[in-house]
């Protein structure tokens, strides 16, 4: 008699039957490190990864270690983290060197690259634009690291969760700032931003019609006050006042036009999303020197920059100066202002995330299977696939969907 499990058909009592075949099971979820080093970066404040997202991941049977104070700057402390499963490391290189997943803010430094093991993936932040520092990207590529922009990661709408989530902090932020500014407790001239029964609202302009202006305008009309915005895109202008629901004075750049609104402004809002083919600024010195004394600027597009001749970078530690008796706020990063806030918003895009990985059970797959994420990928196991960064620093790249139809 032929042995059970040799034939495909099993024995039924009106005659042979199919057997069920037995299909190969996928991969099993992998159980992950993942390594949280301290920012090092002067003006960086976030964490990637909250306490309650770590309570999610080690759920999921993967082990977080972060180094001591990690969260110390968004006021999560150790014990917040350890209480939910986080480990706790002393030792900043061993955290480079054993984990298969490193989560950032800023991008780690040429040492920190040293450290690192080959073949690891790192999340972090990567602004192809503006990153000019070739040695970086040829120590990924020696340590064949695969290495993903967290702020050029796609979700299933094509949209930029990191992105929309900080600029949407940045934009409502920078009017709670031009609020200090215009009162007498930061040297302001003593005006409420904002409007009040009887007496004229404060007046808001704002430059560029983005997710950053979005926010502002809806800050700004939220307390009272008037605004106006400029972008050189119709279509921005439209979507913008779609999305707020209310038909706000807007303009194209004319500089008759904007002059007339920077005279009676009470603040400026820089939100421009700034590219190599646009002018270096879009507001001349000698339009600040017509706009009101004591009235403040916030330029946010100074991470690239800045769109406002008149400004210059600052730090946390030390963030204003006064110009033509107009005050500047030009600090980039504005997120790090209200880093606990942000760094919820981060985690919310990081931890799902590595869920997601762990469940598939390796990066690769991960990435063939999710076009988004494969949008901020930037290096594939030490591979260039930045076209934008192999122009700038002469390296060959080659395209990530053609990579990952090989592999």
């Amino acid at each position: 008699m032929e042995k059970s499990g040799s034939s495909p058909f099993s024995i039924h009592r009106e005659g042979l039957m199919p057997r069920e075949e037995m299909l190969e099971v996928g991969n099993k979820q992998k159980q992950l490190k993942i390594g949280i080093p301290s920012e090092n970066h002067p003006v960086e404040s976030r964490v990637p990864i909250t306490p309650e997202a770590v309570e999610i991941l080690t759920g999921h049977g993967h082990e977080v270690m972060l180094e001591k104070e990690a969260g110390k700057a968004a006021n999560y402390m150790d014990r917040d983290y350890s209480e939910k499963g986080g480990i706790i490391s002393e030792n900043r290189q061993e955290i480079f060197r054993v984990c298969d997943i490193l989560l950032k803010i800023s991008p780690p430094t040429l040492e920190e690259i040293g450290w690192m093991k080959e073949r690891q993936t790192l999340l972090s932040s990567f602004q192809e634009q503006t990153h000019r520092d070739e040695q970086y990207i040829r120590g990924l590529m020696e340590k064949k690291v695969t290495a993903i922009a967290f702020e050029n990661i796609q979700d299933e709408n094509k949209c930029f969760p990191a992105v929309r989530s900080m600029s949407a902090i940045a934009g409502t932020t920078s009017i709670l700032i031009a609020a200090e500014y215009l009162s007498n407790m930061h040297g302001g001239k003593g005006v409420m931003l904002g409007g009040v029964t009887g007496i004229t609202p404060t007046e808001v302009v704002i430059l560029g019609a983005g997710t950053v202006a979005e926010y502002a305008v809806r800050a700004a009309m939220g307390v009272g006050s008037e605004v106006k915005v400029f972008d050189h895109s119709i279509h921005r202008l439209r979507r913008l006042q779609g999305a707020v629901g209310q038909m706000i004075p807007t303009s194209i750049f004319h500089p008759r036009v904007i002059m007339k609104a920077l005279r009676s402004a009470d603040v400026l809002i820089g939100a421009m999303r700034l590219n190599e083919n646009q002018p270096s600024f879009f507001i001349t010195e000698e339009m600040v020197k017509q706009m009101k004394k004591g009235s403040v600027i916030i330029d946010i597009s100074i991470d690239r920059g800045g769109c406002i001749e008149t400004s210059e970078v600052r730090t946390q530690v030390d963030p204003v100066f006064v110009r033509h008796g107009v005050i500047h706020y030009c600090v980039p990063n504005i997120p790090s202002r209200v880093a606990r806030t942000a760094s919820i918003a981060i985690s919310n895009v990081f931890a799902p995330l590595i869920v997601e990985i762990g469940r598939l059970g390796e990066m690769s797959r991960h990435l063939k299977e999710n076009p988004g994420l494969r949008h901020g990928v930037y290096l594939y196991n030490g591979i260039l696939t930045s076209e934008i960064v192999g122009r700038k620093f002469g390296i060959p790249s080659k395209d990530i969907d053609l990579l990952m139809a090989a592999f």
